[in-house]
């Protein structure tokens, strides 16, 4: 089997807004264009994805669907709950249930847990931090024994850098 990329892309800019709950708050101006410059690069990097692992929420699904935009992909998204709120190890999980014939695989999340699962699959001690609008590219193990120490970063991208 060949080597499998993930990539790891936490929601763009969200606002903040007084009486809206945490899962429906929209992205910013700022996210919305950062979200698609986020596809944008991933277009230029040649990268992409075949499936879309996406929280439900109501950034990430924005994120996800303007990221997409960018890259002039169609790739199916699953909108899977237990990501809001994930630890590194439930990512992991989730991860490790992708149908095998998928080399290419988008996850949209949150922190902590995005960005600790990037450390955790890298074992990197260098810790840059995980801006609103930033993605990781990993290869990795088949999804299926994907753990610790499995991935290799091979790619880091934040709105800033652009």
């Amino acid at each position: 089997m060949g080597v499998n990329t993930l990539i790891v892309l936490r929601h763009a800019k969200a606002a903040d807004l007084p009486g809206l709950a945490d899962r429906e708050r929209p992205l910013t101006d700022r996210g919305e264009r950062d979200a698609e410059r986020a596809g944008e690069r991933l277009k230029q990097l040649g990268l992409a994805p075949e499936l879309v692992l996406c929280s439900p929420s109501v950034r990430t699904r924005r994120t996800a669907e303007l990221a997409l935009a960018g890259l002039g992909s169609d790739a199916p998204i699953h909108f899977e709950s237990e990501i809001y709120e994930a630890y590194p190890d439930e990512l992991l999980e989730l991860i490790g249930r992708t149908d095998g014939g998928i080399s290419t695989l988008l996850l949209v999340g949150h922190n902590p847990g995005v960005h600790e699962l990037v450390l955790n699959l890298t074992l990197s001690r260098e810790d840059e931090g995980y801006p609103p609008g930033a993605f990781s590219v990993l290869e990795t193990s088949p999804w299926a024994e994907l753990g610790p120490g499995d991935g290799r970063l091979v790619g880091r991208w934040t709105p800033k850098d652009h």
